[in-house]
């Protein structure tokens, strides 16, 4: 089992950046949080990386059950979406699969939660 699911554009960089946001959105989905991984690489190590942007994206409601039936879950939130340039306008956008990422919890409610959140984020990302 992949632990992502993805696709790629035919746009520029920031184009997917928006694009992905925009859907998240549409989708249910806040970002709560977003790191500037070239611009991170370049402050912190002084060395150049592709333009790469993890958005940490979450639906209030799903993150809300899920800590209901387990408290340490939050280490595993947000869902990551990772948009990347892989060419001249090309990027690709690819979130973690929940599901994969929750076989490590022990918890079979935890798991139909899991699912859930997985249709809603494979959705977003089959609608960019």
């Amino acid at each position: 089992m992949s632990y992502y699911f993805s696709k790629t554009l035919p746009v520029r960089f920031d184009e997917a950046v928006r694009r992905a946001t925009e859907a998240l959105k549409q989708g249910s989905f806040g970002i709560i949080t977003e790191i500037d991984v070239k611009r991170t690489f370049k402050e912190k190590l002084g060395v150049d990386f592709r333009n790469y942007r993890i958005l940490g994206a979450c639906n209030p409601r799903l993150a809300y059950e899920a800590l209901q039936l387990e408290d340490k879950v939050g280490t595993m939130l947000p869902c990551n979406v990772v948009v990347q340039e892989i060419g001249q306008d090309r990027t690709e956008i690819a979130a973690i699969d929940p599901v994969a990422s929750m076989q490590a919890i022990d918890n079979p409610s935890l798991k139909k939660s899991a699912e859930r959140v997985q249709v809603l984020l494979r959705q977003v990302i089959d609608g960019i």
